[in-house]
């Protein structure tokens, strides 16, 4: 009797059921962008323009910038690249904080011949971002900047700006966003370094908050990238991020945490707070860049992917010279392994390359890490060679 009740308890149950969840769809997978950062643009932005297109909808190009001593400086974009690839373009204008005033008018000017200048290369600008550090006392002025720069751009360019969590309790703070179209929460590289680059838990309270404060659109600027610290003769560290720094001393390495960021990319889409309307990264990694993810991985992240390393040893041999290399066919970024150890036998010769050593005896070689270094999800790296009669790549290891 009860199996009968249950039976026809489901039967009628049953289509509500289906109703219901035909009315909860998957949440949609949040927008995802891309900052531009590099100053001067190379061949590899072709290759990384290309391979990043199918994961990120728009491109935030770093186009101009103003500094308290040297004034202001163009960075130098590839028009034809960003004529090919198509994606709407939002340049960004990067007023340091350090500016001792905003000279509203100087600024504008500076927008607009910008903007005249990219549309003349053929260029179709979606927005402008602008990104100043403002100090908290500082952010009536900003925002009267932000009014007349809007009343002067074309109705169909948006405005947005890079905020910052400092600027939470300001009570200028919503009158600022009212000022502008959307806003960019930078969450990144906003507190002592020393603490790191990235906090998830902070992270997540400060894009509740900034929800509560905005009626409009807002994004997460979020990091895909790394820095150095180096000592300071007095006061806080000095940070080395993608330009390296002529000075002496040790280096302590930083990098987001990616399987942190995927978490947090999947619970934001999951349960998006109001008015979140998607993701930025920065930035764009080019091939080589030794202080960003690589490209791969990112678009592993920014998809929600799980993620692993794979690292193995990879022999080619050409009349008994053997180039050794280690190989990452995984989606993460790998540490270089610690020691690789191969099975060899009658080596006439043997070295590491850069970045190792090598220890040789009889029947073997030990290629050991002397430094810090990555291997690429997808990439590889050469670590040495050897000229040698046999070496029997099964019988070798890789460590860790």
């Amino acid at each position: 009797m009860f199996m009968g009740f249950s039976i026809r308890r489901w039967a009628l149950l049953f289509p509500l059921l289906m109703l219901a969840g035909c009315g909860q769809p998957e949440a949609p997978a949040l927008d995802q962008q891309l900052y531009i950062w590099q100053r001067q643009w190379l061949p590899a932005h072709q290759h990384a323009l290309r391979d990043s297109r199918a994961d990120f909808s728009t491109l935030r190009v770093l186009a101009l910038q103003s500094f308290p001593q040297a004034g202001w400086s163009r960075a130098q974009v590839d028009a034809h690249l960003l004529r090919q690839d198509g994606r709407p373009l939002i340049a960004v204008i990067r007023l340091e904080g350090q500016l001792k005033s905003l000279d509203s008018h100087e600024v504008i000017a500076q927008v607009q011949h910008l903007i005249t200048d990219w549309q003349g290369q053929g260029l179709t600008l979606a927005g402008v971002e602008i990104d100043h550090d403002a100090g908290v006392a500082r952010l009536p002025a900003y925002r009267n900047l932000l009014s007349e720069l809007r009343q002067v751009l074309p109705a169909s360019m948006a405005l947005s700006i890079t905020a910052l969590p400092a600027w939470l309790n300001s009570p200028e703070l919503p009158a600022l966003l009212s000022s502008v179209d959307s806003s960019v929460l930078q969450v990144h590289a906003v507190s002592d370094p020393r603490t790191g680059l990235f906090h998830v838990e902070q992270t997540k309270k400060w894009t509740a908050a900034w929800s509560r404060k905005t009626s409009k659109p807002f994004y997460l600027a979020l990091p895909a990238y790394g820095v150095a610290l180096l000592p300071a003769s007095s006061g806080g560290p000095i940070v080395e991020s993608e330009v390296p720094l002529e000075r002496d001393g040790d280096r302590q390495e930083l990098m987001a945490d990616p399987q942190q960021l995927r978490k947090l990319g999947l619970e934001l889409r999951d349960n998006p707070p109001e008015h979140l309307a998607g993701l930025i990264w920065f930035r764009l990694p080019l091939a080589n860049d030794r202080r960003a993810w690589s490209l791969t991985m990112l678009r592993a992240v920014a998809r929600g992917e799980a993620l692993r390393s794979q690292v193995t040893l990879q022999l080619s041999e050409h009349q008994g010279l053997f180039e050794i290399s280690i190989i990452n066919s995984g989606n993460l970024d790998s540490p270089w392994p610690e020691r690789v150890t191969l099975a060899a036998s009658a080596c006439e010769g043997a070295d590491a390359l850069a970045g190792y050593s090598m220890q040789q005896t009889s029947n073997s070689l030990t290629f050991s890490r002397l430094r810090e270094g990555r291997v690429a999800a997808q990439g590889q790296r050469a670590i040495g060679w050897a000229r040698c009669a046999k070496i029997d790549q099964g019988a070798s290891h890789v460590d860790p």
